[in-house]
């Protein structure tokens, strides 16, 4: 795995230490000084991962986290702070300033590759939702501000793992200081089928089972589309560290060693829960922008842009399917004088109604879009033009045989639609030629006085039948 790592150290011997190991990993290495230096090259280089000094001159490894994490460009990077300190205190001060973990000086090699390839991860995963995000703003959709470390950490579901009733324990006291709704395995096959019951935010899970393997349950956590994404914390022995590098390669997100203490569990489930909802943010966000570039906002149909794309597909699927595809073209009768007299406010009602009947219609593999003002397009996949008139005579049926109920007075209006229908047999069709045909038909509707449907000619006439009051 290739990356760009970002090494800040005021000692050179360190960082040209740190720099040759992780270029014969070939990782591409860039390097800092100082904190100052270390948020130009930051914000310069885009870095995958930042490999950060804590004893510094001037501005303390600490302070440049803090920074980063409180600036947009660069409070997605993972960052892992290089210490010489080994007291708790200093590790939880670092978590909660945002670092994702510690690597003690002198570095070990297999710690140090296993964490950053782990965070290289995370980071990619993170990156590509956040370009989705990006990709959303461009289409023209608004999409919120987020902050990395402004995201909840509390009151989080937690599953965890632990054969030993002592350390299980332990861990729900702690978790529970911060609200978390936490259940507790003792085996393999109890945590999997909490996993495949429930959901949670977190999984916890021992690598000091006495009759088990931990390892097993990261691997198969892994592997299920339901909790693939899910963070994974470890238990680990202190002297454990090969099968806790296992268990990063396995998936796991982060580790903690016994014997544990209360404040660092409690930052580490931080940093995991917090990096979980802020994932969840970017990807319910995209769902939404993605939802509303594709959809109308008034009626909840889909709009012109994904109607126009959607049937160039379904036209290029005749090819392969070998079945005719209809379009039903609808236009509501007298709209105008709708909105003329009683204003865009019923108009808006009006054309809300009318997508209902027209979707409560229609099978659910066929597509009823908004193409703008009051027309509407229906695209009907392996559908003969015979059927789609009939089609088009219920929908006209279903909109005249019943009052629009509107406005606050419940105003009882008489709506009609008319509609014009055509029918693709050939793949190379252009979809514009198409929704021309359809759209002549329904011209040809109104020109025979409305609330009509009529089938476009296929042998080259304005229209082949027509149907309606």
């Amino acid at each position: 795995m290739s990356a760009r790592v970002l090494v800040v150290d005021d000692v050179l011997p360190n960082v040209k230490l740190l720099q040759a190991k992780l270029t014969r990993e070939y990782f591409d290495v860039v390097t800092a000084f100082d904190g100052r230096q270390a948020l130009e090259v930051a914000h310069q280089q885009h870095p995958d991962i930042i490999l950060l000094d804590i004893m510094m001159p001037g501005m303390d490894g600490f302070e440049v986290c803090e920074l980063l994490k409180k600036n947009s460009a660069t409070m997605h990077i993972p960052v892992i702070m290089v210490t010489a300190l080994s007291d708790t205190s200093d590790r939880v001060r670092g978590l909660e300033v945002g670092a994702d973990d510690f690597l003690t000086k002198p570095v070990n090699d297999v710690a140090l590759f296993a964490r950053v390839r782990s965070l290289v991860r995370l980071k990619m995963m993170m990156d590509e939702w956040r370009l989705r995000q990006q990709t959303s703003g461009q289409l023209g959709v608004m999409v919120g501000d987020s902050s990395l470390m402004d995201a909840p950490t509390r009151n989080a579901r937690i599953l965890v793992l632990d054969d030993s009733a002592v350390d299980i324990e332990r861990i729900v006291e702690t978790l529970k200081l911060d609200q978390h709704e936490v259940k507790t395995a003792r085996t393999l096959a109890d945590a999997m089928d909490h996993a495949a019951s429930d959901e949670f935010e977190l999984f916890v899970v021992s690598l000091t089972l006495l009759d088990e393997d931990g390892l097993r349950l990261v691997s198969q956590l892994r592997s299920r589309e339901s909790t693939r994404q899910i963070p994974i914390l470890l238990i680990a022995d202190e002297g454990d560290l090969q099968r806790t590098v296992k268990g990063l390669d396995l998936g796991a997100n982060d580790y903690l060693m016994k014997p544990m203490d209360r404040n660092e569990l409690l930052a580490r489930v931080r940093t995991q829960v917090r990096r979980k909802r802020f994932q969840d943010q970017l990807r319910r966000s995209y769902e939404r922008s993605l939802s509303m570039a594709m959809t109308d906002s008034l009626t909840g149909l889909y709009n012109r842009r994904y109607t126009m794309a959607h049937l160039e597909r379904v036209i290029q699927s005749i090819g392969e399917a070998g079945k005719p595809v209809s379009v039903l073209m609808i236009d509501i009768d007298h709209f105008k004088n709708v909105n003329d007299s009683f204003g865009h406010s019923i108009g808006d009602e009006v054309l809300k109604e009318i997508s209902v009947r027209l979707s409560d219609n229609l099978r659910s593999f066929d597509l009823v879009g908004r193409l703008g003002g009051e027309e509407f397009v229906i695209i009907m996949p392996d559908t003969s033009l015979e059927n789609a008139m009939l089609v088009g005579e219920r929908l006209r049926a279903r909109v005249a045989g019943k009052p629009f109920i509107v406005g606050s007075l419940s105003t009882q209006l008489e709506v009609t639609i008319s509609v014009g229908a055509s029918v693709c047999t050939d793949p190379e069709e252009p979809v514009d030629r198409v929704l021309h045909r359809a759209d002549m038909a329904l011209y040809a509707a109104k020109n025979a006085g409305r609330n009509k449907v009529v089938a476009d000619d296929v042998d080259g006439g304005s229209a082949a039948s027509v149907a309606g009051a």
